[in-house]
């Protein structure tokens, strides 16, 4: 009876230390951030025959939480300058656990 007890102590005891070790934020910055971009280049004026334009964005978080686009791989120079102009500097809410990484976003522009 008292073996029972003790090994039924012990796995109440490592279910709650689990639930702690386990981070109940199910937030994803990642996510959050890609939300951000894209109400920051909603909008666009572009004009380019109903052509689609798409791209990768490679930028970095500073520690004013400001977005630094680092490169844009596209084909059209617009699009490049579009982004850049929407995008840099452009300040976000994420947690500072994300700073100074460098993430990589697609990006597709419909022209209109």
């Amino acid at each position: 009876m008292k073996k029972i007890r003790i090994t039924a102590l012990v796995i109440i005891m490592l279910a709650i230390g689990n639930l702690k070790a386990n981070n109940l934020d199910r937030s994803n910055p990642s996510r959050n951030l890609s939300v951000q971009i894209q109400e920051m280049l909603k909008g666009n004026l572009l004009r380019v025959n109903g052509e689609e334009l798409i791209g990768k964005v490679r930028f970095t978080i500073n520690k004013q939480s400001e977005i630094v686009v680092l490169s844009v791989d596209t084909n059209s120079e617009l699009l490049e300058d579009f982004v850049k102009h929407r995008l840099n500097y452009q300040k976000v809410e994420l947690n500072s656990s994300v700073k100074g990484k460098i993430y990589q976003v697609p990006v597709r522009v419909l022209a209109q």
